[in-house]
């Protein structure tokens, strides 16, 4: 956890790079206010604890697309006041805020509600002041660093209403907030909630903003156009996201998972369960148990199994040991996997009495030249914008988010899988190896591909 601190006011960030998100913790000393915590409210709890300060206030900015909040467990456990948009339509009791209230925390800290729809529609964000001085301003999924909030995740109906209200809402905080305010946004670092690149930026203010943000450099039309050619595909377990924060989610509770042995894992795959394998990319291709599909915890873990697995699946997790099983639970149930049917630990050699499957990895050089000897195919499973910009001439086109149920429209033969820097790949590869197919993958930075005398087609 990385601290930033502004005059008497400490901020404390809590990050969840596997979601490309922010909680933040803020307090004087002795009372503490949190904004747009995460599930696994163990961490703020215990961070609460280290700085030896009580929680009184827990703030949400939205209701959240991209999580399970867990800030109704939190206030429930802490007593604090729970504050959410009193627009927002939720099923349990919280403190009702709007635009312009003003909440005392302590002595020191005051916290000024401002309505920035955009992201959503009853988007707020909450201006931060010390001493009655405005020192940052938690956004949420409105302004972000150089960037904003995409304006589409309820829906195509929404969009464009939502776009114009996001310019507009990134134009009230810069002309409301003094430059010296920090931007603290829950959003923007990797999260697909984002629209627009944050140039991996890890703190900004409002007057860095006002220089280099888009939406407050650009003409509006010029934004609004330019944000929308952007948009790209987002996980489809977001879909979940928004009714089971409305629902008042429970404490996460991550107690371990059921050991599985292996005559169970072999059933379980056999009835079309999820037997996910949770080891590097490389050590999986070398040797996996036949059936199993590779999410490595060291990417993208949890927002590519969200985003594939169809949704109420049994899920098995195999780990090096339980650490890396642990690790992943809590991953899955800021999302809402709460249930695991199982997970075992150790080496291939111990999850079957069969033997193991293995597939080639291979680099962009590697594919130039075996392309120079026989004819292979390539596939190519980023995302349509990525494809659109560039792609290896020849290739096919199927995003990663639609392999599942498109594996029967590539022709047989030999299939060389690449993305843009391994991981999708290696995912991509599993399902593939899964479905008995022949499969490369290519372990590769795609910025190798022409160097390697690979040709590209490119956009005009």
């Amino acid at each position: 956890m990385t601290r930033a601190v502004t005059r008497t006011v400490s901020i404390e960030i809590i990050p969840t790079p596997s979601l490309g998100d922010r909680s933040y913790l803020a307090h004087d000393g002795e009372v503490a206010l949190v904004v747009d915590p995460q599930r696994d409210i163990d961490r703020i709890l215990t961070l609460a604890t280290t700085h030896g300060v009580r929680i009184t206030h827990v703030f949400e900015t939205h209701i959240h697309n991209d999580y399970v909040t867990g800030g109704l467990a939190l206030a429930r456990r802490t007593g604090a006041a729970y504050h959410v948009n009193a627009e927002d339509s939720v099923s349990f009791e919280r403190v009702k805020v709007q635009d312009g209230d003003v909440i005392q925390v302590s002595g020191t800290m005051a916290v000024r509600v401002i309505a920035t729809p955009g992201h959503t529609l009853t988007h707020l964000s909450y201006a931060l002041s010390d001493g009655g001085q405005e020192v940052g301003v938690f956004t949420g999924g409105s302004l972000l660093f150089g960037a904003t909030g995409r304006p589409d995740l309820l829906g195509p109906d929404h969009t464009h209403e939502l776009v114009r209200h996001q310019y507009a809402s990134a134009h009230r905080l810069a002309g409301e907030l003094p430059g010296q305010a920090e931007v603290l946004p829950t959003h923007g670092f990797g999260s697909f909630c984002a629209a627009g690149s944050t140039a991996g930026a890890t703190e900004s203010t409002i007057a860095r903003e006002r220089r280099e943000n888009p939406a407050l450099t650009l003409d509006q039309e010029e934004w609004i156009a330019r944000t929308l050619a952007g948009l790209d595909a987002y996980p489809a377990y977001y879909v979940q996201m928004g009714l089971a924060n409305s629902s008042g989610p429970r404490e996460a509770e991550l107690d371990r998972p059921e050991p599985v042995a292996k005559e169970l894992l072999a059933d379980r795959i056999r009835a079309g369960e999820w037997v996910v394998d949770l080891r590097n990319r490389t050590v999986f291709a070398a040797g996996h148990v036949p059936g199993t599909l590779n999410f490595g915890l060291d990417g993208q873990f949890v927002t590519y199994l969200g985003w594939l697995i169809p949704w109420g699946t049994p899920l098995t997790l195999l780990g090096d040991d339980a650490q890396q099983v642990e690790d992943a639970q809590r991953e899955l149930v800021r999302i809402g996997i709460d249930r695991l049917e199982g997970a075992a630990t150790g080496e291939p050699q111990d999850w079957t009495d069969g033997g193991l499957g293995h597939f080639p990895v291979a680099s962009f050089a590697d594919l130039a030249q075996v392309r120079h000897h026989r004819p292979v195919q390539v596939l190519d499973v980023r995302r349509d914008l990525e494809f659109g910009e560039s792609h290896i001439e020849g290739a096919v086109s199927i995003p990663l988010h639609q392999l599942f149920s498109r594996l029967d429209e590539l022709p047989d033969g030999e299939i060389w899988v690449h993305c843009a820097a391994g991981y999708r790949a290696s995912i991509a590869a599993s399902l593939l190896s899964a479905a008995c197919r022949t499969v490369v993958a290519v372990d590769d930075s795609f910025s190798n591909a022409e160097p390697a005398g690979l040709v590209l087609s490119r956009a005009a």
